[in-house]
Formats: structure tokens, C-alpha cells, sequence
């Protein structure tokens, strides 16, 4: 076996030359690394130069790199040295002490001394975690060595422990449990924490492929998910590693490892390489498997426990967006498993998916735990139509996790399922109650759309006394039939609870239990929230016992017993000071309380309430009840009995005396009057009766009692009242009676010759009449002056009524009036009393003084536009006139003064009103003015002819008042009717407001809009006249103002409407035309432009000399301003011959005007006009996207593309360079390779094409079209044809392609430069793989013999270019192998047929029994490009079988007349030697958990062994895609039958030949192996020669110790204890 030394010294010959030939690549290599170094090192974290050259002593490796080039190589960094000494491993063991065992491995660095401070700081702040994914190292120490031994340091981190090792083969994924442990001088205890690792395998997509992973066909991802704190050290805490940790912070709450393509200073992935993107693209599954492990594969966890497995869900988003992706991914993958614990009411534990799951409001959980300590069951709550997040996750600390899951809270009909399905209601105290009450407040307007409304939920006492449940519906559509109560005052409710029993319950009110109560009392927060809820919702009362007062008197039936019960319940309830006597008042207020009548009945509705009439001083008075119509309740005799109520004792005097005093029981003269006439006033009353009369209404009116309607009646209407009218006396009623005065009595006496007046007889009644004047009034007695002369005139005009006043009471009534102002008394009150009566004789007839006037010459004008009543002067005469003040006083008009309003009501018919003199008119504009209610004369007047105007009379909504400023635009059209100035004079200015008022149009603004409305319409009709044109530009001219100054009605008009005629037989606007000028002449043959029409027939020439104004109105008169009509206009002829260059640089120069106005880019449309062809150039007109501008320098020819013809449009074009430019053409060569790539196709001349390559190949061009894409390949000077690029390339390779592609270095070697059709065409520069599988394919249909040149030449290019991606497409192309024929030729035969010869005992047997080759080919020699094990591990990639693999065995059986001998398992060598091998290779090579490594080696201590006395024979057969079967016997010396657990085998003799020692030693072991390993065959092989050696030795324990020890391999105290168990013996 080679030693370490000869091991580094075959490394040092083969890869570095050192001891053979030179290698030329030397030097490159030197360089690259260093370059490399020098990129990295570019920071002091970055020491790579110092541990470039470090000395690493590991398993009898002792080896160092050195910076330098090596003397023997001329290589730096790579190449290994041995070291021999200085140090050695004496100077390390020295430095470790004697008693103190070395590291595996160590590594010595000899820094640099600019380095030691930063290497030192770096190396002993190794990430801790960094063992996480190095399965090597178990260990990682940094040792400072000082010349101070007390000053030596060492900064430790180890792998403690490795456990829970569990494999997963579907998803080929293993887990295990890992203890990282950190320690440093000084620190007296480690840092521990615990990693769950998660490694999985996925299969590499074929689109993630890179050049430098190509073999790589695997991608292992392993994750680490930390249970505590991570071990940083300070450092930053990376989440991406490269089996080192990067500088990527991913903010998740676990590391991702991966073989990632790192940056070159490794501080980052390379996010944007297809390999990482596929390594990411698996990590979601990864973590949703490994989280799934994590949660639900954990059967003893605690729930409790299960959260923190959820902080490993990356809620936060990272800064990285590719990891947010992933992100995104993990959460999309997670909702879809069922990962949620949820609650079962059980031990079992449950999850489900998130969106399955619902969370619960805090406040609802802290109810549930409440009812749960109470003894409710909830074992139902995952049971409506939600699984319900487990109690110990539905926490707010969680939320964020939950929130990244979409784990949301149930909805509400959740919550009303919940509550009637775990019947929380009755099962649970008053207090968790009231909480549940306070939880569904709270949630009202959420859960009101539930079936919460339908459940029972709000308790109550029933009659029985019972606590009985109703619903919030039942209650809040209760129609009477149940309210539900609860008392606003807690010391109430006992006491209204007990009394709701005593009145039977009899009002349908129900209060919620005492203890209900007593529950909300202990919070009052609670019944802040639900009494408002319970009042809207359920319509629940909140009441005091005032309130349960009014309810029970309003619901007592008609029970004489409940009516005085009612009666003891307010007695008692005032005692107890429940009520207040305010309260008490108002409930025992007449009318309210229900009360027991004299006769026994119960009367509900009474206005007063009486005393019994025993003893009562009415019935004296009044002999008869005269308010019993008045519902005046008598009380009856149930009062005076005493009584219990409610365990509460009362008398009757304190029954009597409650009533008295809070009832109103009374008697007269306290009573109120009924409402009903007193017969005794109908007839005379004597002195005494009528002051007992006038006292008792004296007194109501002082306690300010309303007197009832018929009792007030019969007062002021009985003839009972002494009187006197004109010195007579006799009885009258009050109301047509007056108590005078000494002072105006007996003037109105003398005075009245109209009608008498009834006075009371004071004479009669004395002075003490004098004190009840008030009860008087009362009664309707008139105390007044003026109420005097009212009632004269009121009676004179009754007793008038039945005919028509004559003119002498006319003028009395007159006369009187005049004799009241003259004896200084008011006559309003008899005006007021006659004024309105229609007794005044007008023209219209009779009419009340107020809506008649009285003529003089002030009315004339008025009178001939209105019929006014004027008194009728022929009738009253002139007497009449010398009453005018006291017509005035009756409201007869006297007088004009602006009576206005009076002319329009009696405003005369329309037929009246036309053709008006100045003054008729202008008294209605004077009428109008002051007037606020004008739409009478308005409606009147506006629409009929009655204003002069130029045109005649005119209805006024068609005339115009003129203004001297602007009056001539009304006279540019004909058919404007202005008013007449003369004939009105100046004062119609005056009334500008009020002719508008009647539609005339009075000021510039309504002119201009009139004028604009007409303009615009004649406009529209093209009827403007030239005549109209010049008037309108003469007005413009003297208006001296530019037109943006003009009203905007009347500048839109003008600017926007289309009245100016064209030469195109059109009407414009102003901007839209042009006047004509010389500079037009050029353009205007390709241009339709709009010239304002100045023919002879038209505008003629007079319109230039209105050149300024036009230009003002914005009628174009410069070529420069005018260049837009061009663009709009432009017109080319159908033949681009008559295009002259005059015509089109003029069209060039409009460019430019147009680019310099900023018009960059150009119009669409007018871009899209100039697209046409209509450009010369040497190829013809084209289109200007089409053409090119020559350039001298550029080395072409006019000819060679699309330039444009210069010498037919003269030198001058090259001076429009910008404008060509603007419109498409390429004035730059350079940007028009495309141009000129596409003309090629034109050209057939090889120098021509050679010429333009080799421009287009100085300017980087590449063709953007498969038009394009053509190469020309030539044959001669002028022939060839064009050939798709995909058919050529650049160079020839081994002569086998000759005939297939056109190879270009045989046509542009010297021409064109290679590198052009390569990047322009993309050329293949050599041969693909591809090419070589579409001979291989011809080669396999025409041809069943390949030459051995032609095979090395194949496969030689194919070694060369292997790759996993290689091999995958050989297999998949290639049908037929090549194989050995034995001849000079080779055979191509179905791959199916062809095999590899791995055993080459089985290959000679085959051999000899085929009738052709079944082995593939191979070079014979080999070649050092195409090696034998090289081909053939090719060979085994692409589908070709192995021998071993593919052969059949059929074994003979014991059955078959072998003799058995059982035998003990020592006598063939299954000893404890052999064990304790087998566990040593186990545990190191596989690192197989003790479990299963014991498990493993169990089968062979279960073996039952039998000897026989012959070997085995077996049959050995090969299938062959033909169904045919090449057969082979042979003979077998062990058999291992599994599944019966027994060994047979042939009875081998100890001293037979070495040979057959051999010969067994190699089928033991090999048994032994597969019999082990039949799970793991990679390491059969291994484990085979392992066996073999040892077999050879007997098994003999030191020798096995001592090859274990040779191989780096052991064994552990649990295999020492498994074998003592095994041979207790021994």
C-alpha cells in the first residue's frame, strides 16, 4: 500500500510535471492563481495569501504550499511540499504538552507580520456555526502560541453531539439533531445551542445546467433550524451558506447550505446564475418537508412546544428579492398542508390546513377557560364549520407568524354556533354570564348578521318565579307580549321583582334574575356597554320604580282588587323613599291613576277627582254631580279598608290622607267649572248671586285655570247682567255689555246718532261691582273707548247689510269719523269695524274704501294703461271732495305717490297696450323699476309690439337699445331692430335694467352674443357675403384694438368660425387660412394650402390692403408661420417624377421651420405623408426610412446601398442634413449598416460584397432579420448563391464533415475577417456535438463497418467534450455502439446487444458462446486522449450494461440430494473477529447510527450454517434484445439464502492450495458483503476486499485491530458492549 509520501509525490508527478516533461501551461497557471489571490485579498478578512502557504499534518500527511514559485514546477501557491522539519510533529507535540493528545489535523500558519493582527482577530472569531455543514470536522480549535506559555489562548468550537438520526427515502431527505458548543480562555462555561438539520437531494433540472456544476447531477440542500440563541461570537449571523458562511444577512430564522456558485471574494451567491436560481427554486420544498418533520413527526412534544417550531417561518421579508421569492414560495406550499395544531377536547393532537383553521378573539377564549373550570364541555368546538387554532398558539406574540400563514379569525356565525352549541348560557356562573353578554356587545355589528338573534340567550324571571331563557328576536319583536326589564338602580330590584309578582305579572314585564344583577353590580363596566346594547337590540327596559310605576298603572286591568293595590305599591313606594313625592305627584296626577268609583268600578281615565259626597259642600251649591259629564271620579269605599302589599302593612287613614294629598281628592270651591252651561245664568241673577258668580271666576282666573268653553258660554251669553241703553234699564248678556267711563260715556251718547250703547247699571250694583273687573273682562265686558265705537260700527253696518249705503249715510259715516278726530277720540276701531264692507260706489261698482281711488290729473297718464276704481264723481258729487282726509283714514287712494303697483293690478288687455306713446311706455319701464313683483307687466308687454324702433314697433324681445362705441358691429347685418332715441329721448337709457327685464337687449355683452349667434349662423350657411367681410374688417380697423382684447364671444366667433372663403372652394376660419405670397410658389405644387380667395370674382385684390388686420384675426400672411399647412396639406403626385428638387427642398426647408418651432419630433400624420417613395436615390425612389446619405470617408461606393441621387438634387441637399434626418433618413453611414445589410441581397459582384462586409464587420453590424441572415457563398467573380449561416462554419475539423458544410476560411480567408460571420451570423467557429451524433446516426443506417480512424475520431471529439449534458444526449441519440470484432473493422451493433466486460472470469465464458461480439470497443493501445476506463465509464453513462449487472443467476438448491451438515457459524469464520470488522467499517465508512450498524451485523449471528459436500452450481444467462438467451453453468462454493437466515457452503479443506484458499477467501467475502450491504452496494466492493484480507488472517482480533487502525477506522464502547453480549464466552 503507498505511503502518504508517495501518495503527494504521484500528485506532485502527474499533475504538476515535476520529474517528466515540462508543462507549457505552467506559467498561465502560476499567473491565473495568483490574479486570483490578488482578487480576493483585497481586505484583511480576505487572508488567503496566509493560508495559501500554510503546514497542515493530518492522518501521516505532512505537506506545506509556499507563495513561490516551486524550483521543480515554476508553479506558486498549488504545489505540495513535504515537510520534514521545522516543525515537525515533535515541535507541535511539545507545544501541546506530553499529557495532551494532537487534532487530526492541524494547520500550522507562518504569517506575515503586517498579517498576524488580523489573521489572529479573524481565525479566533470563527463563525461558530461554521461545523454546521463541514461533515468532516467534528472539532475546530486556533491555538496563539506565545513565548509566554500564560499568555497561550484557545478559542474552541465543537459538534458535542449528533442524534435523532432518521432517514426518509420517498423524498430522499435525513435528519438529525445536532449540539454546537463554543468556548474561550476565561469564559468558565461553553455556549451551547441546538440545530435540527434537514438534508435533501433533488435531481438537477436540466435549464439550471452550468459549465462549471456539468457532472454534477444532484443538488443537496441542507437546512439548520436553531432551538436557541445562534452562537455568533459578535459577529454577523449569515443565513446563506457555501458550506462557509457568506456575508448574506436573509433575515429568515434559518440557515439555507447549498453548493452555490459564489461571488470571487465569497461574499455572496451569484443571485442572478441559473444554478443558484434552481438551488432556490427547491429550497421551499425542502423547508415545508423539514418543517412538516418538525411539527407533526414529534409525537411526545408538548402543544405548548409547537410555537416555537413556527419561529422558524421566515414572516419577514428579506432585502434580498430573490429570497422573498422564496419567501413567497415556502408560505404558498405551507397553507396547502396541515400543519396547524388545532383544539380537540381530547389528548389527541390534531392539525389541519390554515385556511381550515380559525382563530378566536382573546376575550372569547378567556370566557371558554373560564366555562371549562365551571365543568362546560368543549369537546365540540372544532365542530362549527371552522377547526379551531389551538389555545396555546392564538396568542398575540403569534400573530405575525399566523398573519404569514393566513391563519384568520372564524367569522362570526362561528361564535353564535359556539355559544348555543355548548350550552354557555345556563351552564356557567352570572358573572362568566355577564361577561358573555359584554363579549357579544362589544361584537355586535359583526355578529348581528349571525343566528345569534335566534338563540335563547337573555334570562329572565317568569311568573312561576323560574329563571327562563328567550332569544334577542323573541324579544325584540315581542309585541307586548313580554318585555324583558332590568333595574337602573341595583337597591331596586329586589323590591320591583317582588312587587311584578304581586301585580301576576300582569304588564308582560320580566327583570332579569337577582343575581344577574347582583353580577353586573360587581362590574360596572360591563352594564356601560350592555344595558345600550340589550335596549337597542332586544329591546330590554332599564327602569326604576318610577318607571315600573307608570308601566303597571298603565297596564292594571280593569280589577277593582289591582286598582287599589296600585294605591298601596305608591304608598309604600314613597315610605321607602323609592320614590320621590314629585314622582308620586305625577303618578297620582288626575286623569293617570287608576281609581275604585263610588260605584265599584275601576275608572282609568277621569279629569278630578272628588271626595265622597257625604259632607261635601258641592252638593249644596249645585244640588246635582255637574262634572260627571266631565269624568270627575267620586272615590269609593275601598279606600277607607286597610290593606297588605308586598309584606308591607298599611291603614286606611294613611290611605285616605295619601290620596288627599297626591290624588287631588277635593271639593268645591276648589274644583275646576265643568264643561257645561249653568242653568242658572239664563235668567236674571240677584245682587248676592252674582258677586258669589263673579267671585268664583275671579278666583279660577288667579289659580290660572282655563274656563271650559260651555261653561265660559253660558256665562258671557245668560241674560243675567243689569243694564242700561240710552237711560233704559233691562238684562243682557256680558259680552254685549260695556262698564264706561264718566269721560267718553257720555260723549258716545251724544255723539252716536247711529246706534245705542248697553252700559251696566252701576247705580244697581255699587262700588262693590269695582273689584271684579278682571272676572268682567273675563266674561267679555268691554271697558274700551274704541270698543265702543267698534260695536257702533259693527251694528250700523248690520243693520245696513241688507242694502246698498245711500250718499247721505255715506257722508254721515264721514261726518261721524270727522266728529271722533275732533273730540280727540281714536276712530280706528269703528274704521276698522266698516272698512272692509263694500259700500263705497266706484266706476267698477261697489267696493271697500281700501280698493278705491280718488281721481285727479296725477292719474291721467296711468288711466290710459290701467282701468283703476276711481270713485264715482257723478254720484257723490263734489261734496265728496272735502272729505279727503277721512277717505284716506277708511284706505281710499288719494293721490298717485308712486303708486305703482295699482297701475299694474288693474293693468288694461294687451290689445290696449300696443303701439304705446313715449309716456304710456315709459311709465311701465318707470312701473318695472320699482316694483320687486314685475312678471305681470312683463307677461304683458314683452312679446307684444309696442316699442319704436328703426324697423317700426316692435315686440321689446327683439329690439337692441344701441351705444355710440359700438352700435356699428349691429349694422354689418341687415336685422338688427334698434330703438328709436328720437322718439323716447334720453330717459330710455335710464332704463338699461329694466327693457333687458322685458327682453331687449340693452349692453355689449348680449350685442355681442346676438351678433355672434347671427355670425355663426350665417357662418354655417357659408353666407357671408364679401359685402359682409369688408364691413366687419372696417369695423375691426376702427376699433384700433387687437382682437384677444375683443369680448371672448366674440373673438371665438371670429377665430373659430369658417367664413372666409378659400381657393379651395371651402370656408375657413382666420388660422386656418393663408394669404398668398410669392415665397409660396415652390411648395405649393406638392401642398394643397388654403389661400384666402382673392380672384376677381371674390375678395378680388382690395383684400391685401386688410393685410393687418387678417394677420390680427390670425390669417396666416408669412411662409414661415405657414409651414403647418404644408404638413397638413402635403400632396404627392402618383408619379414621384414630377417631383422636381425645387419641390422638394422647399419641402425640406418647411422641415426645418417646423423643427426649429420644437416640432420633435414631427407630426404623425405628416411623417406618415413624407413615408412614401417619392426620394431619388441610385436604386430608384424610396421611401426616406429607406435611403441613406453618402459619406465620402465611409470606403463605399454610390452604388453599393440606398444613397440618395446628389447630382439630381444638387449640392444644396446636404445642407438639409437635420431635416432628412427628422424625417427618416439616415444621414449617419455608420446607423445604416441595416440599410445596407438589406441591399446586399442586390449584389451578385464578389468584390462589391467583400467591399460592404467588410464595412459592416468595422461597425459591429448583425442582421435583426432572417431576411438578412444570409451569407453569399461564391463561384467566381460574378456567380454564387446565399447560404443560411446554420450551414456553414468558420473552420474544417478532422476531414469527416466535408461534404455537409460550407467551411468560409476556403472563400473569406483572405478577404473578410473570420470574426464577422461568427459574431454577425453566429458561425459556428468548429464543429458541435450535435454534428457528430448526425454522422453517427448516417453511419448507423448506411454503414455496418466503421474504420478504427473513424472511431478514434468520434469518440476522441466526444471524450473531449464529455459532460453530464454529453452523455445525456448520446444516450438519447445514438442507437447502435461500436464493438471489438476482432478484425480491423468495427462492428455497429444495437446497444441493447452490447455489454461491458466488468468481470472478466464471466467475459471469457460468454466468449466462447456467442455467435458475435457482445463487448464494446475500445482503442487497442490506448490512446492518452481516449483512455480504456474513460470509454468504457462513458460507455456505462449513455446505457450500456455491465456484465454483472445484466447477467442472470440461477442457484442449485440443498433440495436437490446434496447431503447437509449443520455446523457451528466459528467453523466458517463468523467469529468475533469478523464482527467486530464489519462494525468498525459500519460506523466509520457509512457512519451508520449504533441501532442500525448492530441491526446490520444481527443477521449473521442468526445464521444457521450447513456444509455440503460439493459446491453449488449455478446457471449463468444473458437476455438479448433478439429474445435470445446465451446460457453458462458453473459451480458456487457459498450460498446465502436470506430469507430463511442459512448459509450453505462446500467443506473446504484448511490445507488445500493457496489457490483455492483464495479462491474461497473471495466468494466469502464477497457474500458476506452483499449479505450485509444489500441496501448499500456502492460500499460492497469495499467492504469485499475488507473481508478478504482479514479472512486470510483467520479474523484473528489483534490482526483485525490493526487493519482498522490502518484503514482509519474503529469501533465505539456500544459495539464493545454489542460483542461481549454477542460472545459472552470470549
Amino acid at each position: 500500500m503507498a505511503t502518504p509520501r508517495d501518495h503527494v509525490e504521484k500528485i506532485r508527478k502527474i499533475k504538476f510535471s515535476i520529474g517528466g516533461d515540462p508543462n507549457p501551461l505552467t506559467e498561465d497557471l502560476h499567473q491565473a492563481v495568483r490574479n486570483l489571490s490578488a482578487e480576493l485579498y483585497t481586505k484583511d478578512v480576505h487572508f488567503l495569501m496566509e493560508l495559501i502557504q500554510p503546514y497542515i499534518f493530518s492522518n501521516g500527511y505532512q505537506i506545506r504550499f509556499n507563495e513561490g514559485p516551486c524550483p521543480h514546477s515554476n508553479l506558486g501557491y498549488i504545489v505540495p511540499e513535504w515537510v520534514d522539519e521545522n516543525p515537525t510533529l515533535s515541535d507541535i507535540k511539545e507545544i501541546y504538552g506530553s499529557t495532551s493528545s494532537l487534532p487530526t489535523t492541524i494547520i500550522v500558519l507562518p504569517l506575515k507580520p503586517d498579517k498576524v493582527k488580523a489573521v489572529k482577530k479573524q481565525l479566533s472569531s470563527v463563525h461558530p456555526e461554521v461545523l454546521l455543514f463541514l461533515s468532516k470536522i467534528k472539532r475546530f480549535s486556533v491555538r496563539k502560541d506565545n513565548e509566554d506559555p500564560k499568555l497561550n489562548t484557545v478559542n474552541a468550537i465543537a459538534i458535542t453531539s449528533e442524534t435523532d438520526f432518521v432517514t426518509r427515502k420517498k423524498i430522499d431527505a435525513e435528519s438529525y439533531t445536532l449540539r454546537l458548543a463554543a468556548a474561550e480562555n476565561g469564559d468558565k462555561s461553553e455556549k451551547e445551542c441546538t440545530y435540527y438539520m434537514w438534508r435533501q437531494k433533488f435531481p438537477v433540472r436540466k435549464e439550471n445546467k452550468v459549465e462549471r456544476r456539468m457532472e454534477v447531477d444532484q443538488w443537496v440542500i441542507t437546512l439548520a433550524f436553531p432551538y436557541q440563541e445562534r452562537l455568533h461570537r459578535g459577529a454577523i449571523l449569515p443565513g446563506v451558506y457555501a458550506f462557509l458562511p457568506t456575508e448574506m444577512i436573509t433575515n429568515f430564522p434559518f440557515i439555507i447550505q447549498a453548493d452555490f456558485v459564489l461571488s470571487s471574494s465569497r461574499e455572496t451567491i451569484l443571485l442572478d446564475n441559473k444554478w443558484n436560481q434552481g438551488i432556490l427554486d427547491c429550497v421551499p420544498s425542502a423547508f415545508v418537508s423539514a418543517f412538516i418533520s418538525l411539527v407533526k413527526l414529534t409525537e411526545d412534544a408538548p402543544m405548548f412546544n409547537l410555537p416555537l417550531m413556527f419561529g422558524f417561518l421566515p414572516v419577514n421579508s428579506s432585502s434580498y428579492a430573490e429570497l422573498n421569492a422564496v419567501r413567497e414560495s415556502i408560505r404558498a406550499k405551507l397553507v396547502e398542508e396541515e400543519i396547524v395544531p388545532t383544539e380537540s377536547g381530547l389528548d389527541q393532537r390534531l392539525f389541519h390546513k390554515p385556511h381550515e383553521v380559525g382563530r378566536i378573539q382573546p376575550v372569547f377564549w378567556d370566557i371558554l377557560k373560564k366555562a371549562r373550570e365551571e365543568g362546560v364541555s368543549l369537546h365540540n368546538l372544532s365542530s362549527h364549520g371552522r377547526y379551531i387554532l389551538h389555545s396555546s398558539f392564538d396568542k398575540a406574540e403569534y400573530d405575525q407568524i399566523l398573519n404569514f400563514l393566513g391563519v384568520s379569525q372564524v367569522n362570526y356565525e362561528w361564535y353564535a354556533k359556539c355559544i348555543e352549541g355548548s350550552n354557555l348560557v345556563l351552564w356557567v356562573s352570572d358573572n362568566v354570564y355577564t361577561e358573555l353578554l359584554l363579549f357579544i356587545a362589544r361584537n355586535w355589528p359583526d355578529l348581528c348578521g349571525t343566528n345569534i338573534k335566534k338563540i335563547p340567550l337573555l334570562k329572565y324571571v317568569s311568573k312561576d318565579e323560574n329563571v327562563s331563557l328567550c332569544s334577542i328576536d323573541e324579544s325584540f319583536h315581542r309585541n307586548d307580549q313580554m318585555v324583558l326589564c332590568l333595574s337602573s338602580t341595583y337597591k331596586h330590584a329586589p323590591w320591583m321583582i317582588d312587587c311584578n309578582q304581586e301585580f301576576r305579572c300582569v304588564t308582560n314585564h320580566h327583570f332579569m334574575p337577582k343575581s344577574t344583577h347582583e353580577a353586573f353590580q360587581l362590574c360596572s363596566e360591563k352594564l356601560v356597554i350592555v344595558l345600550p346594547w340589550l335596549q337597542k337590540q332586544a329591546k330590554v327596559v332599564c327602569l326604576d320604580v318610577y318607571d315600573y310605576a307608570w308601566i303597571v298603572n298603565k297596564n292594571l286591568p280593569n280589577d277593582r282588587k289591582l286598582a287599589v293595590t296600585y294605591a298601596h305599591f305608591l304608598c309604600h313606594s314613597l315610605l321607602k323613599k323609592f320614590l320621590s313625592a314629585d314622582q308620586v305627584s305625577s303618578l297620582c296626577a288626575t286623569g293617570s291613576m287608576p281609581l275604585v268609583d263610588d260605584f265599584g268600578c275601576v275608572r282609568t281615565r277621569c279629569k278630578g277627582v272628588l271626595v265622597p259626597a257625604n259632607g261635601s259642600k258641592w252638593v249644596n251649591l249645585v244640588i246635582s254631580n255637574l262634572w260627571k259629564q266631565d269624568d270627575y271620579v267620586v272615590l269609593g269605599e275601598d279606600y277607607l279598608l286597610p290593606g297588605n302589599f308586598a309584606g308591607q302593612r298599611t291603614s286606611s287613614e294613611q290611605l285616605i290622607n295619601f290620596l288627599k294629598s297626591y290624588a287631588s281628592a277635593s271639593d268645591i270651591p276648589q274644583i275646576s267649572p265643568p264643561n257645561s252651561g249653568i242653568r242658572a245664568v239664563s235668567r236674571p241673577l240677584t245682587k248676592e248671586n252674582t258677586f258669589l258668580l263673579l267671585d268664583w271666576v275671579q278666583k279660577l282666573k288667579l289659580r290660572g285655570e282655563r274656563l271650559p268653553e260651555k261653561f265660559l258660554k253660558s256665562l258671557r251669553n245668560g241674560n243675567w247682567l243689569k243694564i242700561t241703553i240710552n237711560g233704559s234699564s233691562s238684562y243682557g248678556p256680558p259680552s254685549q255689555s260695556f262698564f264706561h267711563s264718566s269721560s267718553w260715556g257720555n260723549i258716545l251718547q251724544n255723539g252716536s246718532v247711529l246706534v245705542g250703547i248697553p252700559l251696566i247699571d252701576q247705580s244697581f250694583y255699587g262700588d262693590g261691582i269695582n273689584k271684579y273687573k278682571e272676572a268682567l273682562k273675563t266674561l267679555g265686558v268691554m271697558f274700551e273707548s274704541g270698543e265702543a265705537c267698534q260695536f257702533i260700527g259693527e251694528n250700523f253696518m248690520s243693520l245696513e247689510a241688507s242694502s246698498t249705503l245711500s250718499k247721505g249715510k255715506v257722508l254721515s259715516v264721514l261726518n261721524f269719523i270727522r266728529y271722533l278726530r275732533e273730540n280727540l277720540l281714536p276712530p280706528e276701531k269703528f274704521i276698522g269695524s266698516i272698512e272692509t264692507g263694500t259700500w263705497l260706489r266706484t266706476c267698477h261698482g261697489d267696493m271697500c274704501p281700501a280698493e278705491a281711488v280718488l281721481f285727479d290729473q296725477e292719474w291721467k297718464t296711468a288711466s290710459q294703461i290701467s282701468d283703476i276704481p276711481f270713485l264715482d264723481d257723478d254720484y257723490y258729487g263734489e261734496e265728496i271732495l272735502y272729505f279727503k282726509t277721512e277717505l284716506q283714514l277708511l284706505g281710499v287712494v288719494v293721490g298717485f305717490h308712486e303708486n305703482y303697483e295699482l297701475v299694474v293690478n288693474y293693468l288694461k288687455p294687451k290689445s290696449y297696450l300696443t303701439s304705446l306713446n313715449a309716456q304710456a311706455f315709459l311709465l311701465i319701464l318707470k312701473c318695472m323699476k320699482h316694483l320687486k313683483s314685475k312678471e305681470k307687466l312683463i307677461a304683458a308687454v314683452a312679446k307684444i309690439k309696442c316699442l319704436k324702433t328703426n324697423q317700426g314697433f316692435k315686440s321689446p324681445h327683439k329690439c337692441f337699445l344701441s351705444d355710440p362705441e359700438w352700435g356699428g358691429l349691429l349694422q354689418i347685418f341687415n336685422c338688427f331692430p334698434i330703438i328709436d332715441h328720437e322718439y323716447y329721448g334720453s330717459e330710455i337709457n335710464s332704463y338699461k335694467d329694466e327693457l333687458k327685464e322685458l327682453g331687449a337687449i340693452v349692453g355689449f355683452l348680449d350685442a355681442v352674443k346676438a351678433f355672434a349667434s347671427t355670425f355663426r349662423q350665417k357662418a354655417s350657411k357659408s353666407s357671408i357675403t364679401k359685402e359682409n367681410v369688408f364691413s366687419f374688417l372696417s369695423f375691426y380697423r376702427k376699433q384700433n384694438r387687437p382682437l384677444r382684447k375683443f369680448h371672448p364671444d366674440l373673438r371665438n366667433c371670429i377665430r373659430e368660425e369658417r367664413w372666409l372663403r378659400t381657393n379651395l372652394g371651402d370656408f375657413r376660419s382666420p388660422k386656418d387660412c393663408v394669404l398668398y405670397s410669392p415665397e409660396w410658389k415652390t411648395i405649393y405644387p406638392i401642398s394643397l394650402i388654403p389661400f384666402i380667395d382673392s380672384r376677381d370674382n371674390y375678395y378680388g385684390k382690395d383684400i391685401y390692403g386688410y393685410k393687418d388686420e387678417l394677420q390680427s384675426l390670425g390669417v396666416v400672411v408669412e411662409f414661415k408661420s405657414g409651414v403647418k399647412f404644408v404638413a397638413d396639406g402635403l400632396r404627392f403626385p402618383q408619379d414621384p417624377c414630377r417631383i422636381t428638387p425645387e419641390n422638394a427642398l422647399s419641402l425640406l426647408k418647411c422641415v426645418g421651420i417646423l423643427l426649429e418651432k420644437g416640432n420633435d419630433p414631427l407630426p404623425e400624420g405628416f411623417l406618415k405623408k413624407v413615408s412614401t417613395k417619392w426620394l431619388k436615390t441610385k436604386s430608384g425612389y424610396l421611401s426616406p426610412d429607406e435611403c441613406l446619405l453618402f459619406d465620402n470617408s465611409s470606403g463605399l461606393e454610390q452604388a453599393d446601398g440606398p444613397f440618395i441621387d446628389e447630382e439630381f438634387y444638387g449640392p444644396d441637399i446636404r445642407s438639409y442634413t437635420k431635416e432628412l434626418n427628422a424625417i427618416g433618413v439616415i444621414v449617419d453611414v455608420e446607423k445604416g449598416c441595416e440599410l445596407i445589410g438589406c441591399h446586399l441581397s442586390f449584389h451578385s459582384e464578389f468584390s462589391t460584397i467583400t467591399r460592404i462586409y467588410n464595412f459592416l464587420h468595422e461597425k459591429g453590424w448583425k442582421p435583426n432579420s432572417e431576411a438578412t441572415r444570409k451569407i453569399w457563398i461564391p463561384d467566381g467573380s460574378d456567380n454564387g448563391h446565399w447560404v443560411d449561416p446554420d450551414d456553414c462554419v468558420l473552420h474544417s475539423g478532422d476531414g469527416l464533415f466535408g461534404l455537409q458544410l460550407n467551411v468560409l476560411e476556403k472563400y473569406y480567408k483572405n478577404e473578410v475577417p473570420l470574426q464577422f460571420f461568427y459574431r454577425a451570423f453566429k458561425v459556428r467557429a468548429n464543429l458541435s456535438l450535435d454534428d457528430y451524433c448526425r454522422i453517427w446516426n448516417t453511419w448507423e443506417t448506411s454503414r455496418a463497418q466503421l474504420s478504427n480512424d473513424e472511431c478514434n475520431a468520434f469518440w476522441g471529439y466526444v471524450m473531449r467534450q464529455q459532460s453530464s449534458r454529453t452523455e445525456r444526449i448520446l444516450a438519447e441519440r445514438l442507437v447502435k455502439l461500436p464493438v471489438d470484432s476482432g478484425s480491423d473493422g468495427v462492428l455497429l451493433l444495437d446497444k441493447r446487444d452490447v455489454f461491458i466486460a466488468d468481470d472478466l472470469q464471466l467475459k471469457d465464458v460468454f466468449v466462447s458462446h456467442s455467435p458475435h461480439p457482445l463487448f464494446v470497443w475500445y482503442p487497442q493501445p490506448s490512446l492518452p486522449s481516449l483512455s480504456q476506463t474513460k470509454l468504457l465509464e462513458l460507455y456505462k453513462k449513455i446505457g450500456v450494461r455491465t456484465l454483472s449487472e445484466s447477467v442472470q443467476k440461477e442457484e442449485s438448491s440443498s433440495k436437490h440430494g446434496l447431503e447437509l451438515k449443520q455446523v457451528n457459524p466459528s467453523d466458517v469464520l463468523i467469529v468475533r473477529g469478523l464482527i467486530r470488522l464489519l462494525l468498525g467499517f459500519l460506523a466509520c465508512c457509512l457512519t451508520m447510527e449504533v441501532e442500525k450498524r448492530h441491526k446490520a451485523v444481527q443477521c449473521l449471528l442468526n445464521l444457521t450454517v450447513f456444509e455440503t459436500s460439493e459446491p453449488a452450481t449455478l446457471s449463468y444467462s444473458l437476455s438479448l434484445s433478439s429474445d435470445k438467451m446465451l446460457n453458462v453453468r458453473v459451480s458456487q462454493m457459498i450460498h446465502w439464502d436470506r430469507e430463511s437466515s442459512k448459509l450453505y457452503t462446500v467443506k473446504i479443506d484448511r490445507t488445500a492450495s493457496q489457490k483455492i484458499l483464495l479462491e474461497y477467501a473471495s466468494c466469502f467475502s464477497e457474500k458476506v458483503a452483499k449479505g450485509v450491504l444489500w441496501d448499500k452496494e456502492d460500499h460492497i466492493n469495499s467492504l469485499s476486499e475488507l473481508i478478504k484480507s482479514a479472512f486470510l488472517l483467520r479474523f484473528d482480533e489483534e490482526a483485525v485491530s490493526f487493519l482498522l487502525k490502518s484503514k482509519n477506522l474503529q469501533i465505539f464502547k456500544e459495539d464493545e458492549e454489542f460483542l461481549a453480549a454477542a460472545f459472552p464466552c470470549e
